[in-house]
């Protein structure tokens, strides 16, 4: 109140003090310069005193609440933070952005509850638990919030979620990406339902510009119940081992229900979820290895739907020859080789950020560069369930075509597949719903598509992996490739049953379908090439495809089979 009443004093003074000094104006014919001429010294003083008194109140205000807001919840629980191994929230924003670059918003903002003790001035922190703004990496724009966990643990309040609501809305009005640092105990349980009501606030901005702006979660701290659906609507989740965990419902509750003894590591740690749920696309070391990691992630994206592919300069030639690609695949079609080896070989630099590889490894995706250009590969790894297609792989291989689809990032897919998994698990399962995202994804796709069959193209998985039948713009095979329904041996014992001299029959099956032959000739590859040429072709057919305009039907939105 006695604040209050100071503000009003200060503004009342001002007022005064400009009425009294504009009536010491005196009306002269030659301007205004004569006329400030005319005004007592005394009466200037005076104006001038009024002024001062009011201008600094309110400076030393905000300066106190710019100095309180930079503290959090003061360096007590900052260095407890520190203990657990965590950057606050503005350290992680100043790692992650470019220096000097980052312009907060709402540094001001306070949490508007009056229940349970809320309102004193001890429980309101300038800025509330979260910290939002915009800034550069490596100069190119991005929106950014933190969740500072030093304040009421980062729990979500009403003005936590309008800080957050408001940066996302920008993004979407410029075409710039969102990025989450996420370290929250959950909803503000002494808010009540308006802590509710600004989760589903959020969910509803990740959902409008999913496909317009890339929005990536990283999590770096606990995320838990309603909480965890925001980052499971953004396009990438990342996490920091040993410190993060994405749950439901925690190990205590768990306990209640199931009776299960389990640990937060166990439940929703960031192993967990790289290597058995798929919630996470990747887990790094520790806060700075995340932030740095992140910052090197960040550059193969465009800002918006409506940029094309970043290109940078390369330095690697376009047309160089990859000379180990010539005897990369072995003779023997059942032995397994590395698909990594042929994809680092392939693109600039060997530089390929690799997209969930602890999860779903019999499918390979990532972002690399080919002659500079960001381009989203596919591969199946012959060396994992010799590269088959099952309800996990499916459901990665569709959600990274489709984010590539949707931000316009050609897609360069690497072929070798003997079909898919077969089995009661898979069946059960539902392997047909699920392998039917990866068709639709590609078939779906309109940004450039380039093949390269390496070996095995068999059956229903052929057709999946991005054919010249699902809009595929080129395609190839190298000599050692094998498109058919199936492998000879297999398909052998179905056309010769119970006929003598199978070794004969099969041998004859080899060389009719077991090569890339009979694709060719229907011209479902556009050519056969030279491994080792693979590099070059590429680079060329990008060059020939960035002017590629596609569009599909009119439609309010398709209806994939989730």
């Amino acid at each position: 109140m006695m604040a209050a009443f100071s503000v009003a004093r200060s503004s009342s003074g001002l007022i005064h003090g400009l009425r009294t000094s504009l009536k010491c104006f005196v009306p002269v014919k030659h301007g205004a310069v004569a006329a400030a001429a005319a005004v007592p010294q005394k009466n200037l003083l005076r104006d001038c005193r009024w002024y001062s008194a009011g201008h600094l109140s309110v400076k030393e205000r905000i300066d106190k609440k710019r100095k309180a807001a930079l503290i959090g919840g003061g360096q007590k629980r900052i260095d407890a933070q520190h203990k657990r191994g965590k950057l606050t929230a503005r350290e992680r924003v100043e790692l992650l952005l470019d220096p000097d670059s980052f312009a907060e918003t709402d540094m001001f903002v306070e949490h508007r509850c009056s229940d349970f003790g809320m309102e004193q001035d001890r429980n309101k922190f300038p800025g509330d638990s979260v910290v939002t703004g915009s800034g550069r990496i490596n100069g190119r724009l991005v929106y950014v919030f933190s969740q500072d966990f030093t304040v009421f643990g980062g729990s979500l309040s009403g003005a936590h979620a309008q800080k957050i609501c408001k940066i996302m809305d920008q993004a979407m009005t410029v075409g710039a990406p969102v990025i989450g640092l996420n370290d929250s105990g959950g909803a503000r349980i002494q808010e009540g339902v308006e802590s509710l009501a600004g989760y589903a606030d959020i969910f509803l901005r990740n959902v409008m510009a999913s496909g317009v702006v890339p929005q990536i979660s990283m999590i770096m701290g606990p995320c838990a119940g309603g909480a965890v659906y925001s980052p499971a609507l953004t396009d990438f989740t990342f996490m920091v081992k040993d410190t993060s965990y994405l749950f439901i419902t925690g190990p205590d509750v768990v306990k209640s229900v199931t009776n299960e003894d389990v640990t937060q590591e166990q439940l929703g740690g960031a192993k967990t979820h790289t290597s058995v749920s798929g919630v996470a696309h990747h887990a790094f070391e520790n806060d700075v290895d995340a932030l740095l990691n992140l910052r090197e992630f960040f550059n193969f994206l465009p800002l918006s739907n409506r940029d094309p592919a970043p290109i940078r300069e390369c330095h690697d030639p376009s047309d160089r020859p990859v000379l180990l690609l010539d005897n990369i695949v072995p003779d023997e079609s059942t032995k397994a080789y590395d698909m990594l080896d042929i994809i680092q070989a392939t693109v600039d630099e060997r530089d390929f950020f690799e997209i969930m590889p602890n999860y779903a490894k019999n499918l390979v995706v990532g972002f690399a560069r080919m002659n500079g250009r960001t381009v989203g590969i596919v591969g199946n790894q012959p060396k994992v369930a010799s590269g088959c297609l099952d309800i996990n792989s499916s459901v990665k291989g569709a959600r990274f075509v489709r984010f590539c689809d949707a931000f316009n990032i050609p897609i360069i897919t690497f072929v070798d597949v003997p079909g898919f998994l077969p089995g009661t698990a898979q069946e059960y399962g539902g392997i047909i719903r699920h392998g039917a995202k990866l068709l639709y994804a590609f078939a779906e796709a309109t940004v450039p598509k380039i093949t390269i069959i390496t070996r095995k193209a068999y059956g229903g998985a052929y057709d999946v992996m991005s054919s010249k039948h699902l809009r595929g713009d080129v395609n190839y095979a190298w000599p050692t490739a094998e498109v058919a329904v199936m492998g000879a041996k297999g398909a052998v014992q179905i056309i010769f049953r119970g006929k003598e001299n199978q070794a004969e029959a099969e041998a004859e099956y080899v060389e009719k379908f077991a090569n890339p032959f009979p694709a060719a000739v229907r011209g479902f590859v556009d050519d056969i090439i030279e491994p080792s040429s693979t590099r070059k072709r590429i680079c060329r057919d990008l060059e020939v495809l960035a002017s590629k305009q596609q569009v599909n039907p009119w439609k309010k939105h398709a209806n994939i089979p989730l």
